[in-house]
């Protein structure tokens, strides 16, 4: 499946070439507008980085929290430093696991979140800009000849972007 994916400064643009492509005979049920009035990102199907950074962060925290406790725990254990010294000897070591556990949770949140911002959203991110700055979204969605003929049709109309994507089947 190709995409062609067009940004237009306005609604009337954004009809205007809604309108051109319908007249060149693609089917409308490959063209989506995003927009005020129209489909929003998350009806489309951009990815939103913060949902990533959530779900990157709670799948990292499934390990490194369990995995802190069990590294404080032993860390206590060996090195017998009792860090918290009013806490007898087995809950010694408890108390060092629990601050591993927390130290785990600490890394999932920092590493795993700023992993899911940078690394999830790829190209969405610069396109749900574009919608919040109150422009719109043209996407034409087919094999490569619909996208190879949507991008001669949108091309004179001048838009801010045009851009192909094509996802390849594995």
């Amino acid at each position: 499946m190709d995409y062609l994916i067009a940004v237009v400064s306005d609604r009337i643009q954004a009809e205007e070439a809604y309108t051109a492509l319908e007249k060149a005979g693609i089917p409308t049920n490959q063209i989506s507008i995003l927009g005020k009035g129209y489909k929003t990102a998350d009806e489309f199907g951009f990815i939103d980085p913060g949902q990533q950074a959530k779900k990157r962060a709670i799948l990292m925290a499934y390990w490194l929290v369990p995995f802190g406790f069990i590294g404080g725990y032993t860390f206590d254990l060996i090195t017998e430093v009792n860090s918290f010294d009013w806490a007898v000897e087995p809950f010694n070591h408890i108390l060092g696991g629990v601050a591993g556990a927390i130290g785990g949770a600490m890394g999932s949140f920092f590493v795993g979140g700023t992993a899911g911002l940078s690394v999830g959203s790829d190209d969405a991110l610069p396109y749900r800009n574009r919608l919040d700055e109150g422009k719109y979204i043209i996407v034409v969605r087919g094999t490569t000849s619909i996208k190879n003929k949507a991008t001669e049709i949108l091309r004179p109309l001048n838009p801010e972007n045009l851009q192909g994507y094509s996802q390849s089947a594995v």
